[in-house]
């Protein structure tokens, strides 16, 4: 997607965009998913996450992939559908989706940490530096086998690399997501520094 640089969207149809995504985002797909298949409330194990990492505790690997895809792909559809009406939209959108994981007021505002769906709206709004996730988060995993220093270290990554492939406005946007995701970590920050923090693939 182009960069964005003007705003020509009135305010009203900015603030539907910014409800459309957080409604999207607010879907707990780990929770509906692991209910549906017998395997209780995902919330009660691990770190208690509804996101694909916790559901992968309870030793499903499928229904943890299929987490981490549904969860990418609301962020993404969010980007997509109101990128139809104007860019600033999607831009809106992408974020709603990405606060409606954060904070589902169907669970009391208490949702994932949003990597994947910080991932779907990166998709959306800017493949590449969907790409420099990616690629810094998988060889973070392989080399650690910590999901949340990669995630960390990946989301620091993105802001730097959309600034250089000029995406300003998309940049700007995911320096804001990355503080947040960063701010959702910080017990993940402290059990890696006192190295107490779970390896993927480890049960809750």
């Amino acid at each position: 997607m182009a960069d964005l640089s003007a705003w020509q969207l009135p305010l009203p149809f900015l603030i539907v965009a910014l409800v459309f995504g957080y409604l999207l985002g607010s879907i707990p797909f780990g929770l509906l998913i692991t209910r549906a298949a017998g395997l209780g409330d995902v919330r009660k194990i691990g770190s208690g996450n509804i996101g694909a990492t916790n559901v992968l505790r309870t030793g499903n690997k499928k229904l943890a992939a299929l987490t981490l895809v549904l969860d990418a792909l609301k962020g993404t559809a969010a980007v997509l559908i109101a990128g139809l009406y104007a860019p600033e939209a999607a831009l809106v959108a992408g974020f709603g989706a990405f606060l409606g994981h954060l904070f589902p007021v169907w669970l009391g505002f208490k949702g994932g940490k949003g990597v994947a769906t910080y991932l779907g709206v990166l998709i959306g709004l800017a493949w590449k530096g969907a790409l420099v996730f990616a690629v810094v988060w998988l060889l973070i995993a392989f080399v650690t086998r910590y999901s949340s220093l990669a995630a960390l270290i990946a989301a620091v990554a993105v802001p730097i690399a959309l600034y250089f492939f000029g995406a300003h406005a998309v940049a700007a946007l995911f320096t804001i997501m990355s503080l947040i995701v960063v701010i959702k970590h910080r017990a993940n920050i402290s059990r890696l520094l006192v190295g107490t923090e779970s390896r993927i693939g480890a049960k809750g």
